[in-house]
């Protein structure tokens, strides 16, 4: 490669370094505010990451109808909605969520396109993948506390960063060719370990989280987490995209960026109830 290619690539990899970092901390800061300013802020962060990730789930479902998409979106916006509602109330409102399985097969009956299979797969994924999900973040936070949660955002945080370190010194052995030939067994194993040690330490330091629950929550982040970003990029693999949307720059989309928490949110939560 000659002379001015390789500066030209230098300026170029640096550029989409500094997008990257710059975006990535604005997102870390909004995250933050969002989840300590009130609970309504939180809500609001959920009730964000489920419109715009339903949206870019259309997209990976190749949806093409936009009555499809609506639909698509007032199913997962309202399971979300009526079980964040059904938390504060006293009446059982969120028994009502279970009506929800049932309106993809009415929209796939009155719809034109006979595509059952890519409706059901649009309007179930974005509820099991999205509306449930954002629902444990906001209930996580309401039942606990924010300090709580935001471990949960933390530990995810230092899974994916000391496991793309260690892969990059040390990882030989590819994890899921497949489906993201750039993860290694080497940098997962490098993940969990600097996980635990971390949050072990962390849990010697507060006098808010039990061994038991700093354990049981670091070793569900690292394997829930590390699964859920390979669901994501098999579904990108599918799609035929690199990324699921451009919202955020140098980093994707919503999905992108919230596959990991998504996926390993309903396992804390319930991890958490049954063993603290």
């Amino acid at each position: 490669m000659h002379a001015p290619s390789l500066r030209f690539f230098y300026i170029c990899t640096m550029k989409e370094l500094l997008v990257r970092t710059i975006s990535g901390a604005v997102l870390v800061a909004l995250i933050i505010a969002c989840i300590f300013i009130s609970p309504w802020t939180c809500w609001a962060l959920a009730l964000f990451i489920v419109g715009v990730g339903t949206f870019e789930m259309s997209r990976l479902m190749h949806i093409q109808s936009r009555w499809q998409l609506v639909f698509g979106e007032l199913i997962a916006l309202g399971a979300f909605a009526v079980a964040s509602l059904g938390m504060l109330s006293d009446k059982p409102l969120m028994s009502l969520v279970l009506l929800f399985p049932m309106l993809p097969f009415l929209l796939a009956l009155f719809s034109t396109t006979d595509d059952f299979k890519s409706i059901a797969a649009f309007d179930f994924g974005s509820v099991i993948l999205l509306s449930f999900p954002c629902f444990f973040m906001v209930w996580l936070r309401d039942l606990y506390s924010p300090k709580m949660l935001m471990l949960v955002f933390v530990l995810l945080w230092a899974n994916d960063t000391f496991a793309y370190l260690t892969g990059r010194l040390l990882g030989k052995h590819k994890l899921f060719p497949r489906i993201s030939p750039g993860k290694t067994i080497e940098g997962s194993i490098g993940g969990l370990v600097f996980t635990l040690a971390g949050i072990l330490i962390f849990s010697r330091c507060v006098d808010w989280l039990p061994l038991k629950a700093a354990i049981g929550m670091g070793a569900i982040a690292v394997v829930f987490g590390t699964l859920g970003d390979l669901c994501e990029s098999m579904l990108k693999r599918q799609a035929g995209v690199k990324d699921s949307g451009r919202l955020i720059p140098g980093h994707g989309g919503i999905l992108d960026r919230f596959d990991s928490v998504l996926f390993t949110m309903p396992f804390i939560c319930i991890y958490l109830l049954m063993f603290l």
